[in-house]
């Protein structure tokens, strides 16, 4: 049964605890919520189920109950201490505590050799969480990047736009091209900020990414390249691309329109781009 919004508060009174905005801590209060968000991960009794920021473990105990081996990651101490209390002896339960990215661009080494030994023994590796807001969304791409399987998740309603975003929208960049050719993207519903305490000024969605990997070991250097060209967004695709050897015949192989600008080039198009410029056996005289 999920947390009440008096337990949560009753829980962290007596760790002497509060919610820590710098943490973007907003917690899940919603009971039906908690199950639908469990329901998304699809979860299987031999998966390792990630919790990246479980808080007070309303959604750690919905996990734990579907027999999932969870490893909840937690940077706040006095949380950390209360998961410590509640699940310590559960046999299918871990936890790390500390941030669970290692800078803006790299997972936590533990989880991600977590990751990597699950996945060396054909284990399944599944992200169920109500994410904290203030490292969503390099975590997203950093866990698909490291080899997570399927990922479901709350975040801002305006992060999962970006996810979902189309070419020609105002919410259509990086994080957009990186996650939909590594995943399958599905906003699954909107949560009102009712939700959630304390309650949050925006609406937030549910999430599921599905991996579907057409980047492979180039996945860091293909976000580098696209996030090189999105710093010059207002540019167009030819000026954007202007760090590229031998623009014009690379926009000829690909037989791409230079004078667009990058909000308006299809996924796959990037990766055509990015292709053509690794292979210039292609393009050489």
């Amino acid at each position: 049964m999920a947390q009440t919004k008096h337990e949560i508060q009753a829980m962290l009174s007596a760790a002497d605890a509060r919610p820590m905005q710098r943490f973007g801590q907003n917690f899940m209060i919603d009971a039906n919520l908690v199950r639908i968000v469990a329901e998304a991960g699809q979860i299987r009794a031999e998966d390792l189920v990630i919790e990246v920021g479980p808080g007070t473990g309303t959604l750690t105990e919905e996990l734990l109950a579907g027999g999932a081996n969870v490893l909840a990651v937690e940077i706040d101490r006095g949380l950390a201490e209360i998961l410590r209390g509640k699940f310590g002896s559960t046999r299918n339960f871990s936890m790390i505590e500390g941030d669970a990215l290692r800078g803006k661009h790299a997972v936590n080494e533990e989880v991600a050799t977590a990751i990597a030994d699950a996945k060396q023994v054909g284990r399944t590796v599944r992200l169920v969480a109500n994410l904290p807001y203030n490292i969503a969304s390099p975590l997203i791409v950093e866990l698909l990047i490291a080899g997570v399987d399927l990922m479901a998740f709350t975040v801002q309603k305006e992060v999962a736009d970006r996810l979902a975003a189309r070419p020609g929208s105002k919410t259509y960049g990086t994080l957009s091209i990186v996650v939909q050719l590594l995943s399958r993207v599905e906003v699954l519903r909107t949560l009102p900020p009712q939700a959630f305490w304390p309650m949050p000024k925006i609406s937030s969605a549910l999430v599921r990414l599905t991996r579907e990997d057409q980047l492979g070991t180039e996945a860091e250097e293909f976000s580098r390249f696209v996030q090189r060209i999105f710093s010059g967004r207002r540019k167009t695709l030819r000026n954007a691309m202007g760090f590229v050897e031998d623009v014009e015949t690379v926009l000829k192989e690909t037989g791409l329109d230079g004078g667009v600008r990058p909000e308006e080039v299809a996924v796959g198009d990037f990766l055509r781009v990015f292709g053509e410029i690794k292979t210039p056996r292609k393009r050489g005289g």
